[in-house]
Formats: C-alpha cells, structure tokens, sequence
C-alpha cells in the first residue's frame, strides 16, 4: 500500500502515468468509448471519469505550462446540438476537478473525430465505466518541476 495515494489508482496505472513523458497524452474514457483505437488500455468498469481525475490530480502535472487546453472532452457533434441535446452535466464535474488544482483553468473540447485520431496516438487509454454522455478526456501531461 502506498500513503496519499487514491486507492483506485492500481499498479498498471501507476506505471503508465509514470512512464508518460512531457506532451505525452492519456484518454479518460466513458464506458462507450470504442476499445479498438490504441492496443494500451486499461479497464475501470466500476468508477466514473471524474474518479479517475479527481486520483490523478495531486500526482499527475496537466500542462498548462505549454499547452493551452491540456485537458479536453470530446464535442458534443452537432446533430446533438441540433436534437436539443444539453451540455452534458459530466463537463461542469470535470471544470470543478481542475478548477480545484488549476484555478481559473477550464476544460478544453475536441470534436470528436479528432478525439479518435488523437486517442490513436495517446500513450494508453482508461476505459471506466462512466455511463454520462460525452465523458471522454483527452489530457497532456505536464513537466514535474
């Protein structure tokens, strides 16, 4: 066991977030995130994104230093938009989480096919059981200074 560390943070996550360089990115994904965009993934059915956030945010440097939206959520498409769909209440948790950290920091967005693209690329991908619609982040991760 390890002190001041969230207990749903396993081994495996750990590492990655350790092995991650500067610039490097990792997906938060929601529970319909397809799993075939990058081989290194990482299953957490039973927590939400929020979750997984809120346990990486005190280890985790998000890089506000050299990106200007290191943490992004995937845009709402616009046929969404056009069916009247709302902003989706996972935003406004994961705005309060950085928020939290990064004061007057807001969470950035991506559209979606970008989102894949860049998932393609990221340096692993947490798939969690997160059911709220758009709960999909994208974050780039900072230098420890």
């Amino acid at each position: 066991m390890l002190e001041n560390v969230s207990k749903i943070l396993t081994g495996d996550l750990l590492k990655i977030l350790c092995d991650m360089g500067h610039g490097d990115t990792i997906v938060i994904a929601d529970a319909n995130f397809p799993g075939n965009l990058n081989e290194r993934q990482l299953r957490y059915p039973g927590v939400n994104v929020g979750d997984i956030l809120n346990a990486i945010l005190d280890i985790f440097p998000f890089d506000y230093a050299y990106t200007e939206n290191p943490v992004c959520a995937m845009e709402m498409t616009d046929g969404d938009k056009k069916r009247g769909i709302p902003t989706p209440p996972a935003w406004g948790e994961f705005e309060e989480i950085i928020g939290s950290r990064y004061e007057g920091k807001k969470l950035g967005h991506i559209d979606r096919f970008e989102f894949y693209e860049k998932t393609k690329k990221a340096y692993a991908v947490v798939i969690t059981g997160e059911e709220r619609i758009y709960g999909n982040l994208l974050i780039t991760k900072g230098c420890v200074l």
